[in-house]
């Protein structure tokens, strides 16, 4: 009989195994798994017969495709706050992953966007496949890089965090290890031959670091380090219309193509995510990060862009979403602004990082 509880916990050896349980639904999360999945590390932290954790999804499809995308739309229709307490919990449990005490081990096979991102890239071990697909997509609807992604992909060499922030785009293996959202390549095939080692009594995280190194390969070839000129040269700009005037003038055919990619995108979601994540670049903790970005997902929310998105790329499938507003020109500085400045009353700030996290956005640096 299959099992239908969200979150599988299985104990081997002295590693506690984790499975995201939604398989029909790429292992969406949703609030109950997010706090499931804390619960389970918080009795983990404790447990002194416990020495690592392993976390991976359910099916072939992939370890997790973010949060519940149709649940957040239907919430924001009908201007509910649900979203608001899911998201305080799930940056709550991305922070408390990064600074887990044993070695957490996250098997990113397959599909890894969004929330996906945030309970796997920052684990102190990350695993990906020749089958991985790792994304922050936010911006094709409405929204902005969350659960930490802003830190990470400002924290990618080079400019390849802005472009990955900006066009949405997935990486495989390579690439995610050459952005620092990953850290070995093991193949498909090895990954229940790798569990069953981690199952195997390890005892100090060094072994369990040895035991992944014995499975890892060179992943197949990626695509970004040979378009590393273009890509630090062109969205090293301040702003997005001069990121578009580069790519359009570089007479690179893949920047044109990143280009046009860009105009399909939420002008505003743009905006606010080359401004998140130089904001994110500057601020000395991913606690503080967290705290900006619950900011900003709190704004999104609230915007229309958000459910128009969601829309025509998941519900309706159309493809053509009506910005609002529809074009770069017409969103203000000052909107971009608002989506970084502190709550205002009757909100609850996350509050992860002691002190403010608000910071003046610089000239130019709004978007």
């Amino acid at each position: 009989m299959n099992d239908d509880r969200p979150v599988l916990l299985e104990t081997r050896g002295t590693c506690l195994h984790l499975t995201l349980n939604r398989p029909r639904a790429l292992n969406a999360l949703s609030h109950t798994m997010v706090r499931l999945l804390d619960e389970a590390l918080s009795r983990a932290e404790r447990d002194k017969s416990i020495g690592s954790v392993l976390l991976s999804g359910a099916g072939d499809r992939g370890l997790c495709a973010g949060g519940d995308i149709r649940a957040l739309h239907d919430d924001a229709r009908a201007s509910g706050r649900a979203s608001l307490e899911f998201w305080r919990d799930e940056y709550r449990l991305n922070a408390r992953i990064a600074r887990f005490p044993k070695p957490y081990v996250a098997l990113m096979d397959g599909i890894v966007m969004g929330g996906g991102v945030g309970v796997s890239a920052h684990s102190g071990i990350r695993v990906v496949t020749e089958r991985s697909r790792v994304a922050m997509p936010e911006t094709a609807i409405g929204f902005v890089p969350d659960v930490g992604g802003t830190r990470l992909l400002a924290s990618a060499p080079g400019e390849l965090g802005t472009h990955l922030a900006l066009t949405g785009r997935s990486v495989g293996a390579a690439d995610a290890v050459l952005c620092g959202l990953a850290d070995h390549h093991v193949p498909a095939r090895l990954l229940p031959a790798l569990i069953e080692a981690l199952g195997e009594p390890a005892g100090q995280d060094a072994s369990v670091a040895g035991i992944v190194q014995r499975f890892a390969t060179e992943p197949p070839a990626g695509e970004l380090a040979a378009q590393r000129d273009w890509i630090d040269s062109c969205y090293a700009a301040d702003s997005v219309e001069e990121i578009l005037r580069q790519l359009r003038g570089s007479g690179v055919s893949e920047a044109e193509a990143a280009a046009d990619e860009l105009l399909t995108k939420s002008p505003l979601a743009l905006k606010v995510t080359l401004a998140a994540v130089r904001r994110a670049a500057r601020l000395d903790s991913l606690e503080a990060v967290l705290d900006q970005e619950f900011r900003v997902s709190s704004r999104a929310f609230e915007h229309p862009d958000f459910v128009e998105g969601v829309r025509a790329r998941i519900i309706d499938k159309d493809n053509e979403p009506q910005w609002k507003p529809g074009s770069l020109a017409e969103v203000d500085d000052q909107e971009v602004a608002r989506f970084f400045a502190p709550l205002g009353p009757g909100e609850q700030e996350l509050g992860l990082a002691p002190g403010p996290t608000h910071t003046p956005v610089d000239e130019g640096q709004a978007g």
